[in-house]
């Protein structure tokens, strides 16, 4: 992670309370936040994926919110040119960047270099997986991805299709494997990361209970919506925990109760993997307890760390 350009990270699982921390060393070190959270890309979906409120937005500038369709596909390899883009144009204006969010396979593509596969999608081949998927189980089709590459197999879970689907894609269409090609090349940042974290099963029931606000806040709503708009329930956007199954509820007549028991507990499971992924992916971070966050303390790291830059 050497280099001659700061960059702070916040990471850590779903509703840990990363933005509130970003916004706080934003306001303190001439900062501005980049997003690193792949469904608040999306426009129309603000709600479902809590984005940043008004008063967070007018606090502190944010990035990378809001810059594709649902019916578009935001490749890592895009999001990680676009974050770069940014993170140097903040250094140009003498701004702080701080990437944030709880996708580790953003953060960790930006602070490591990855150099991602260009492969165009394949519909056709992409929809023939799908089915495989939906019709034999994900585990077939990740079982096939572990016999073409093995490696790329064990960093993404079954669940994940849409994952497995573009890893067996870039392997058929270029006859490599996708982790052979995603080489790295650490870009010339020195960086910093702070983690989040809570006791597990406080973080699931402050999990809940953030859902359960979102529907009190129209999440239900926006699902419509975006239904009303013309996207279909099947795009990649519409996959996202709680749009997929109140889509389910709207579409198919999924009772909404069971639709909201079942977001919950995926939520559950997705902060079980985020959890993995940053322990795969740990060069440093700095975790924090959100029962016993001091922020005056960590600005205080912060301050010694951008001395010792200087």
């Amino acid at each position: 992670m050497a280099g001659d350009r700061p960059l702070i990270v916040i990471l850590g699982p779903t509703a840990v309370g990363k933005t509130g921390l970003a916004i706080d060393l934003a306001e303190q070190f001439n900062g501005e936040i980049i997003n690193a959270d792949s469904r608040q890309v999306y426009r129309y979906m603000d709600i479902g994926t809590a984005k940043p409120t008004a008063d967070q937005l007018a606090r502190a500038t944010h990035h990378l919110l809001d810059i594709v369709d649902p019916d578009d596909n935001l490749a890592l390899a895009q999001y990680q040119r676009l974050a770069y883009k940014t993170i140097d144009v903040l250094h140009n204006q003498g701004k702080l960047p701080l990437l944030v969010g709880g996708t580790g396979q953003y953060i960790t593509a930006v602070i490591e270099g990855w150099r991602i596969p260009e492969v165009a999608p394949n519909e056709a081949l992409r929809e023939k997986l799908e089915t495989v998927a939906a019709e034999q189980g994900s585990t077939v089709l990740h079982q096939r991805l572990a016999r073409l590459d093995p490696e790329a197999a064990s960093r993404i879970h079954h669940r994940n299709v849409r994952r497995v689907v573009r890893a067996l894609e870039v392997c058929l269409e270029t006859g490599q494997r996708v982790s052979d090609l995603q080489r790295k090349e650490p870009p010339p940042y020195h960086v910093l990361q702070f983690g989040l974290t809570a006791e597990r099963e406080h973080l699931y029931e402050t999990a809940d209970a953030r859902f359960d606000d979102m529907m009190q806040r129209g999440f239900l709503q926006e699902v419509r919506g975006l239904l009303d708009r013309g996207y279909s329930s099947s795009l990649p956007s519409m996959s996202g925990i709680g749009y997929a199954q109140l889509a389910a509820h709207l579409v198919d007549g999924v009772p909404l109760d069971e639709a909201i028991t079942a977001a919950k507990n995926l939520t559950h499971d997705f902060i079980r993997r985020q959890y993995t992924w940053f322990r795969g992916h740990d060069s440093g971070i700095l975790w924090h307890n959100r029962e016993h966050i001091d922020t005056a303390e960590i600005g205080a790291v912060v301050t010694r760390w951008l001395h010792q830059q200087t």
